[in-house]
């Protein structure tokens, strides 16, 4: 499993669980490829899609791997891949946000918005909350 969270065009935190192959890539580079892979499908969706536009592209899934996307309304953007048998990754990722973020980051004196996490108490929390979610104990990219 691999998290990663950007908001105004920075990588503010990074996390792998269980990973089992390797991008052969740089982090940064790895989620240059991953946002402007998001850019591309979310203009896509935006285009093509009888739904209501402002639903928004949530995720897709390739035969080897799903992409869970959450972005909020202050435009931080949550990315999550995991196995393709993943299950309510949306209702996860909003929990993560609200439980985690919010809790550990957005209330932390010590963080300014847009800039990357360093908090330990954080990177714990999220450690907890993910081995916790149903998603850990799936079979991981």
């Amino acid at each position: 499993m691999l998290l990663q969270i950007k908001m105004f065009g920075t990588m503010l935190y990074y996390a792998e669980w269980n990973r089992t192959k390797k991008s052969g890539v740089s982090r940064e580079e790895e989620a240059k490829l991953t946002y402007g892979m998001l850019f591309s499908i979310k203009s896509f969706v935006s285009k093509i899609s009888p739904y209501d536009p402002r639903e928004g592209f949530l995720c897709y899934k390739t035969n080897r791997y799903a992409l869970h996307y959450l972005e909020t309304p202050s435009g931080l953007k949550f990315v999550l891949y995991t196995d393709t048998a993943a299950l309510n990754v949306k209702e996860l990722l909003k929990q993560l946000y609200s439980k985690v973020w919010v809790e550990y980051v957005v209330r932390d004196p010590l963080w300014s918005p847009g800039t990357p996490v360093t908090s330990e108490l954080f990177e714990v929390k999220l450690d907890e909350f993910i081995k916790q979610s149903s998603l850990y104990s799936i079979r991981n990219i």
